[in-house]
């Protein structure tokens, strides 16, 4: 028995098996069809197949650079549309979309609220701002 997966190769085998258990299964009418020693082993494989994908690097997730990014960053996160982002800070949706596009600056009252009502670090803000 495989202990532990170290190359792709191995991965795509122990994935064969697994699905192999996996359609068993489903013809059986269900996990119980397998013996206790199939079960078992589709157990152990399946960790193993789950610590080698979690060992595979990610495309790593971009991080906002500017102020503008950041907070449309935040307005994703929040499902929020523009409009509603900048009823939620208090501002005109004209001044929010100059603020989004670098036109403008944010002022302390904006800063804080930035910081209050979305949580984006005191610190980003002020590095940015």
């Amino acid at each position: 028995m495989i202990t532990k997966i170290r190359t792709a190769e191995e991965y795509k085998k122990v994935m064969l098996i697994i699905e192999g258990y996996l359609t068993k299964a489903t013809e059986g009418g269900g996990f119980q069809s397998l013996s206790k020693a199939e079960a078992e082993e589709l157990k152990k494989l399946s960790l193993l197949a789950e610590t080698w994908e979690d060992g595979i690097p990610l495309m790593p997730i971009r991080q906002p650079q500017t102020l503008p990014e950041m907070i449309e960053f935040k307005m994703y996160q929040m499902q929020l549309k523009q409009k509603d982002l900048a009823s939620l800070l208090g501002i005109a949706p004209s001044r929010l979309s100059e603020v989004l596009k670098g036109k403008r600056k944010i002022n302390l009252d904006l800063a804080k609220r930035l910081h209050d009502r979305l949580d984006i670090d005191a610190d980003f803000i002020l590095e940015k701002a």
